[in-house]
């Protein structure tokens, strides 16, 4: 049995499995399947998005567990935009540079105290189409006035996090992958392979 992540992400799936340490079983992504998947993320919400991810290849893959995830960032002053828009919500040709810039722009004059904002992650674990576990995490903080860091993806480096005083693209992969919302998700998802017996370590 594998546990394949429905991502094509690799930054995203590098840091999933450094969460996950060392499992029992082989970690793969949609990248090392024979089969192609084109998912429609139009969910209301993350897990529904998490399950859209999960569902086909779990029934493509019956006799593996299939984890997917969806996060993004909400942010308070706006009502909690982008959420589910999180990957696009600069438009059509989304970049995370653009992503970032139109946040920033969104909140332009507005008051540290007024900024706060969350990562949220929602994660589906399937087996042969059926939900087996649905799990989330949350990191809270706060948008930074700019963009600040290298490391990371996506709105790491402008969410300000204040007990560490850096934004989540300027903490070191080994305190993100302690604290990150997708962190908090996977851990748990660690501790209940362990429960099922998937004998993970590290």
């Amino acid at each position: 049995m594998k546990l394949i992540i429905a991502t094509n992400n690799k930054s995203k799936l590098k840091e999933i499995k450094a969460i996950l340490g060392r499992v029992n079983m082989p970690i793969i992504s949609l990248n090392d399947l024979d089969k192609k998947f084109h998912i429609k993320e139009n969910g209301k919400n993350f897990l529904a998005n998490a399950i859209k991810k999960t569902k086909p290849v779990s029934f493509a893959y019956p006799d593996d567990l299939v984890a997917g995830e969806d996060s993004g960032l909400s942010v308070d002053y706006l009502k909690g935009r982008p959420g589910v828009y999180s990957k696009r919500y600069s438009g059509k040709n989304w970049t995370y540079e653009k992503n970032n810039l139109k946040i920033l722009k969104e909140l332009e004059g507005v008051a540290w105290k007024r900024r706060k904002a969350h990562f949220i992650a929602c994660l589906a674990l399937m087996k042969n189409g059926r939900l087996v576990k649905k799990i989330g995490g949350r990191l809270n903080g706060f948008i930074s006035l700019k963009p600040k860091g290298t490391a990371g993806f996506g709105y790491d480096p402008i969410l300000y996090i204040p007990k560490y005083r850096k934004t989540v693209a300027q903490l070191s992969a080994s305190v993100k992958n302690k604290i990150s919302h997708r962190a908090l998700a996977f851990r748990k998802l660690k501790a209940y392979l362990r429960r099922i017996g998937a004998d993970c370590r590290g």
